[in-house]
């Protein structure tokens, strides 16, 4: 009896946990995707310029500084700094879209990034599926998806380009199902990496909609 109103107890507290690192991860995001879309607004308002490449030199140091800092107080603050400057970002992207009278491409990618996000995230949490299995694939895609992205920055192949948004689009949308699977079962226990994971999964999935259903439109 002892033994059974233990494991009864342990899975009481792993459930509570578990609960506890979704509610955080979900309300954490949804509070950056709403600061993203004030700096995005704001980059917009105020015609920044399209930095290319540069934009990822801010990115990884920022990304850097919330790994270093996701189990104290400050984490959550670099957190927002970078999501920020990722809302920041898009809004050179938007306003080549507004200029092109392409307003309804960003309305379907938006559609599309929230309807993947929600099929993807209920998948999960309605199976409770183990994906851990994903692990490699996507490390590894990712990096391929992410070399040959830079590289058609200089060689400018239009099919490599419809080729790495496809990727990025599909191994995001995995990347959102092994994120909230390594929550429920156990893997990730930092709602700070969990909200950051989740993060640049939409924004990968809502730039490679853009580049695709853009593309589509001419």
């Amino acid at each position: 009896m002892q033994e059974i109103y233990s494991q009864n107890s342990q899975a009481q507290a792993e459930s509570f946990e578990v609960s506890k690192v979704l509610r955080n991860t979900y309300s954490l995001l949804a509070m950056t995707l709403a600061f993203s879309a004030v700096t995005a607004g704001l980059s917009m308002a105020f015609r920044m310029p399209y930095l290319g490449l540069w934009t990822l030199l801010p990115y990884f140091v920022l990304l850097w500084m919330v790994e270093k800092n996701k189990n104290n107080g400050s984490g959550v603050l670099w957190v927002f700094a970078l999501t920020g400057w990722l809302g920041a970002t898009l809004g050179p992207i938007l306003n080549a879209f507004v200029a092109a009278g392409a307003m309804d491409t960003i309305i379907l990618s938006l559609g599309g990034t929230a309807a993947i996000f929600f099929a993807m995230s209920a998948y999960v949490l309605i199976t409770k599926k183990d994906m851990s299995f994903l692990t490699g694939f996507i490390m590894i895609g990712i990096l391929v998806a992410f070399i040959a992205g830079i590289a058609n920055v200089f060689l400018g192949i239009a099919g490599l380009g419809l080729a790495v948004s496809c990727m990025f689009l599909v191994l995001s949308s995995l990347l959102i199902m092994w994120q909230t699977s390594a929550i429920i079962h156990g893997g990730e226990r930092n709602y700070i990496s969990a909200t950051v994971g989740l993060y640049v999964a939409l924004y990968n999935i809502f730039l490679s909609l853009l580049s695709l259903i853009g593309m589509n439109n001419d």
